[in-house]
């Protein structure tokens, strides 16, 4: 029994009431016709049901009316609100599900007027961390669509933070569609920077703290960032822009990563042209796995440089681990149950990867890196087995596409890597990323 008093209900509160439109019920209100009262928001249903009762006795009913008017209210409330969840339900149940084969951050189920794209948080896996309704910019907007961020497509004037997703979309032939970039000193594409030179593309400064002034004058239809774990957009956030959060880097496969390029494609109206490229990357990455199956040596290998006080390497769960195995490799740090970078000092990768076969990094510089100019940035490197038996192979970032490519690509750095460690299945091949240091 709520907490009121009788006389409250029957003086000023009774009142108060009177006349109010409330949107409690989910706002559902034809019954409020046939009632000489209606529930104030935020009255809890018991409450409600005491008015009920309260005006019963009022109006000097039986019992039996009473218990009439619980039923009929109770009816049409639930039908009310249940409605639009009924709805929702349905939409859902009639999508048409988009079977992705590696992707586990990635859900796209197609309905007649929108597509419904989800995509779980990298962070914790019991959670959304974002719901997306791509809706064909030339139809009319739906009624009835379900909670998420709508996204008119196909877009034409993006904002795009990372140079991976230029690349991308330069692959599919929507370079047309990218009208803003960030960090372009660090965008090794021609085209775009012609487009900037051209007026095309804005360059709307650094990815951590875009030029805001510039975003608005730009106009986007969409912004495509990378997100992070508790980040925080800033006013970027607060611009009446769809945020496209891309999570791919977070995916665990190189397959899982590059089979994003599908939501990308429908982002721009190319879906048809993304499903043909993925087919293609998926084919050629299988057959490269295969080829090493029958391998009887796994050489060991580990991977990066020393930056600052820490040793930044791969995670076991990363992507750059699942290469590593697919290479017909052990990788020194698979035991690690991460699938991002994991910060270890130098005497701990000192202690594991000592006497590893292969040694494989990645540096940006004007010239390529030598073992003695690897020696002279850090000396203890000397003490690697891979650097005194010369197998230590670079990839200068500086003036190879790696980063712009490698993501979607993944068959690109499979076979480098199986022709590093397994050179006698492919004799005559050229590296096109990594390459033995002088």
């Amino acid at each position: 029994m709520p907490a009121f008093s009788r006389q409250g209900v029957k003086g000023s509160y009774f009142k108060e009431l009177k006349g109010v439109r409330s949107q409690y019920f989910c706002s559902w209100k034809p019954w409020q016709d046939y009632l000489p009262l209606t529930p104030a928001e935020g009255i809890p249903p018991s409450n409600f049901f005491y008015l009920l009762y309260m005006m019963n006795k009022k109006m000097k009913k039986q019992w039996w009316v009473t218990l009439s008017l619980w039923i009929i209210a109770c009816t049409f409330l639930l039908s009310a609100c249940g409605g639009r969840r009924y709805m929702q339900a349905q939409l859902s149940e009639e999508g048409d599900t988009l079977q992705m084969a590696y992707a586990r951050y990635l859900t796209v189920v197609k309905h007649e007027m929108f597509t419904q794209v989800t995509v779980r948080n990298p962070w914790d896996s019991t959670r959304i961390l974002h719901t997306y309704l791509l809706v064909d910019k030339h139809r009319v907007l739906p009624e009835g669509l379900p909670e998420g961020t709508v996204v008119r497509i196909p877009l034409e004037r993006m904002l795009v933070y990372s140079s991976v997703h230029c690349s991308l979309f330069g692959e599919l032939q929507a370079l047309d569609a990218v009208s803003g970039v960030c960090d372009l000193s660090y965008i090794r594409m021609p085209q775009i920077h012609e487009r900037v030179r051209a007026g095309r593309v804005a360059d709307v400064g650094s990815s951590m703290s875009p030029d805001v002034e510039r975003v608005i004058a730009l106009h986007p239809d969409g912004i495509l960032l990378s997100p992070f774990e508790n980040g925080s957009y800033g006013r970027i956030g607060q611009l009446d822009v769809p945020l496209i959060e891309c999570a791919d880097y977070m995916e665990t496969s190189p397959l899982g990563r590059a089979e994003w390029m599908r939501f990308y494609g429908m982002l721009v109206g190319k879906e048809q042209e993304a499903d043909s490229l993925f087919s293609q990357v998926e084919r050629e990455y299988e057959a490269l796995r295969r080829s090493v199956e029958q391998v009887e040596e796994k050489p060991l290998v580990f991977a990066e440089l020393k930056q600052g006080s820490a040793w930044y390497v791969p995670g076991g769960k990363s992507t750059t681990g699942q290469l590593y195995a697919d290479a017909g490799a052990r990788y020194v740090f698979g035991y690690i149950s991460e699938s991002g970078s994991v910060p270890l000092s130098f005497e701990t990768v000192y202690d594991r990867a000592r006497h590893a076969d292969f040694w494989l990094i990645k540096y940006n510089q004007s010239h390529d890196k030598t073992y003695a100019g690897l020696e002279q940035d850090y000396r203890p490197y000397t003490g690697f087995d891979a650097f005194r038996r010369k197998t230590v192979y670079g990839c200068n970032t500086g003036r190879i596409p790696y980063y712009e490519e490698s993501p979607f690509h993944p068959e690109y750095v499979l076979k480098d890597l199986i022709a590093v460690f397994h050179p006698g299945l492919f004799p005559d091949y050229q590296p096109r990323y990594f390459t033995p240091l002088e």
